[in-house]
């Protein structure tokens, strides 16, 4: 089974990837927010406004900091009234 792979596109300290998780096929994956205090949670979209992930390290997120989290998104122009909230068993 073949690996996901990823690669930065210019810098190491920019969070501007491709990567691919199917094949030889591989998209943009930019980091445009992360809590740098832990890396608990990161706001990642595609190359441009239509994607977006709220990623985290657990599997369940305050629902404070979501909201935050969401607002920030929605303030840099994304369509947060699209989001997919996926439920978690812990």
């Amino acid at each position: 089974m073949e690996r996901n792979k990823g690669y930065f596109v210019d810098r190491k300290d920019v969070g501007f990837l491709k990567v691919s998780f199917w094949g030889p096929f591989y998209g943009s994956y930019v980091i445009f927010y992360l809590n740098k205090e832990n890396y608990s949670y990161a706001l990642v979209c595609g190359p441009d406004k239509s994607y977006l992930w709220i990623l985290a390290r657990s599997s369940l997120i305050d629902e404070g900091e979501k909201k935050r989290l969401v607002e920030k998104a929605a303030a840099l122009g994304f369509d947060t009234d699209r989001l997919i909230y996926v439920p978690h068993d812990d």
